[in-house]
């Protein structure tokens, strides 16, 4: 599994259904997590990190609608894009839908194509840089389709960790990342790496953003991890 490879989070009660939908996300390229009921999907995302969450409404004991009002209501994932599935094709159901939060609402039955090119879109929102887009902070501009950093328009030569560090940052300016969750994001989670690691990596990034001189965007949040800017 390729450590940056985007998560998408299924909540869908019916095993065949699930098993779909997960076979055509991971041809698309996507890792994927996949829950039976609302419970364990709220379970999950105390320990996974979904960058799109494809959530079906009708889901036994708690309705996907009180699972999007949850995931929306928590500060750690309200801002994760959540597609909801639902046969209810009427049009408050739909507004019902979104002003619980859902960030976009297809409903069944419905083309897988279509689908997929919906969590596309929502991912280019979350993940921007999974998605192949340049990305800009400050005098620092990602190109994460060419691999190309550029500082003051100066071109930087970064390690394929370090790359993928950045983009992290880049991505969610201001959030502080734990080492744990950078070790995740950028080494993967099926894989032992010692956070002292992340350590080292930092201190290579910064070297590589500090080569033609300028302040270091990064910051030491004591305790906690790093953050950008």
């Amino acid at each position: 599994m390729s450590a940056d490879q985007p998560t998408v989070l299924v909540v869908e009660d019916e095993a065949s259904q699930r098993e779909v939908l997960r076979y055509n996300l991971e041809a698309e390229g996507f890792r994927v997590a996949a829950a039976g009921n609302g419970e364990e999907a709220l379970v999950m995302l105390d320990e996974e990190e979904p960058d799109v969450i494809v959530l079906d409404w009708m889901l036994p004991n708690l309705s996907g609608i009180e699972v999007c009002r949850q995931i929306k209501t928590r500060p750690e994932t309200r801002g994760v894009p959540v597609i909801m599935l639902s046969a209810r094709s009427e049009e408050i159901d739909r507004i019902r839908g979104l002003e619980t939060g859902a960030d976009d609402y297809v409903v069944k039955p419905y083309s897988l194509r279509e689908l997929m090119a919906r969590v596309k879109a929502q991912l280019r929102r979350s993940r921007p840089a999974a998605a192949g887009l340049r990305l800009e902070y400050d005098d620092i501009i990602l190109d994460a389709e060419t691999h190309r950093v550029t500082r003051d328009g100066q071109e930087l030569k970064l390690g394929p960790t370090e790359f993928r560090l950045l983009s992290t940052f880049m991505e969610k300016p201001g959030r502080v990342w734990s080492r744990e969750q950078l070790l995740d994001r950028v080494w993967g989670r099926d894989i032992y790496v010692d956070t002292r690691t992340v350590d080292v990596h930092i201190g290579r990034l910064r070297k590589a953003l500090g080569v033609y001189g300028g302040g270091d965007p990064l910051r030491t949040v004591r305790g906690a991890g790093y953050a950008l800017g």
